[in-house]
Parts: C-alpha cells; structure tokens; sequence
C-alpha cells in the first residue's frame, strides 16, 4: 500500500510533524504493539512492528513536495485497506494542514 501526501512545508518541517505525530501516537496506542522499531536514515523512516498478531513494516520517505508512507499489509488485513488508507489519509491531512 503506497499513499503520497503533499505537505506544502520544508522537508525538515515535515519530518518535524511526522516525528511529534510519531511519537503522540505511540504515547497513546504503544501499549497495544509490541517489538515496535523505528528509524530515520536521511529522510526516511523505516518502521516494524506487530499489533493483535498482525505484523507490519514499512517506510516514510519525505521529500521535496511529499511525505510517502510505503507498506506491506499481511494478508490478513487486505480486507481492510480502504479503511487503513483512509486513517493514515486523514492523519496526513491532520499534520499538514494549511
């Protein structure tokens, strides 16, 4: 699943919001995940984790004009794709809000 979101700020400013989003989400829903890895190398993070027996990874490549959130679903949740695109849509729109 690859979603592209044009941030309309600077690379830094949009890294900036992706690691306060980061990490407001994970002070709220970490408890929920385990074996949670993230890490930035240059502008993008790389991210693995599982969460109610699902695991996930996957990148957040920033660039010039995007953020662009790269992942794999397990098969599992293919399913439900429409609505997980749908929620990381709008917590995109959330953090660049003009």
């Amino acid at each position: 699943m690859r979603i592209a979101v044009e941030h309309n700020t600077t690379r830094e400013e949009a890294r900036k919001r992706v690691e306060q989003r980061l990490g407001s989400l994970l002070g709220q829903f970490g408890h929920q995940a385990d074996d949670l890895h993230h890490e930035w190398t240059g502008d993008t993070l790389y991210f693995k984790g599982k969460a109610k027996g699902l695991s996930v990874s996957g990148t957040v490549e920033i660039t010039d004009a995007a953020m662009i959130v790269d992942t794999k679903l397990p098969f599992i949740a293919m399913p439900f794709e429409g609505r997980i695109r749908e929620a990381v849509q709008k917590e995109a729109d959330q953090m660049f809000r003009a």
